[in-house]
């Protein structure tokens, strides 16, 4: 199986990267893995014109790195989404690239499993909620299996995951795929 994982945090070498790499080296052992960092990534926001819609090929009216993150996607059977949660949703870097997914060559994707990543600071038992709908949203939409979730809260400092057990269950996580 070929793994797309999608990091969605600012912060190179923080808890989020961590855990999609714990995730990505517990996958590797069986499957194909390619980790995408958006914060490398040159995306813009959808515009909501829908010129993709419009044109043969859908492309896209923006020229940016999204051509990059398609053409992953085009190639992935699962998608591992992976964020910090600032304010009780993903990072706006992975915000923009979902959000390009209105785009109907997502309709061309061959995605049959998708898991969640998720690391935020605050311990409120609510904290994921609203992106967890979002997540059971999309995996009813697209007919996608869960493949899994890792919800980390209480980590805020740099490396703070690494007193956890999140770092181990991400990669048995990976290990299950």
């Amino acid at each position: 199986m070929n793994i797309l994982i999608l990091i969605g945090s600012p912060r190179q070498e923080g808890n989020t990267q961590l855990l999609a790499e714990a995730f990505a080296r517990g996958a590797e052992a069986h499957h194909s893995v390619t980790t995408l960092s958006v914060r490398d990534l040159n995306v813009g926001p959808c515009l909501g014109c829908n010129t993709c819609f419009a044109s043969e090929d859908n492309t896209c009216c923006q020229s940016d790195d999204m051509v990059q993150v398609y053409a992953q996607l085009a190639q992935a059977d699962m998608l591992v989404i992976a964020s910090p949660v600032y304010f009780y949703g993903i990072s706006a870097q992975l915000k923009a690239v979902i959000d390009r997914l209105h785009n109907p060559v997502r309709n061309t994707f061959h995605i049959k499993k998708m898991a969640l990543l998720l690391v935020g600071g605050a311990r409120l038992p609510e904290l994921f909620d609203s992106i967890t709908t979002q997540y059971e949203l999309a995996l009813r939409f697209f007919n996608i299996e869960d493949g899994g979730r890792i919800l980390v809260r209480g980590v805020r400092e740099r490396g703070d995951i690494r007193q956890t057990a999140a770092l181990q269950e991400a990669y048995e996580l990976g290990g299950r795929q």
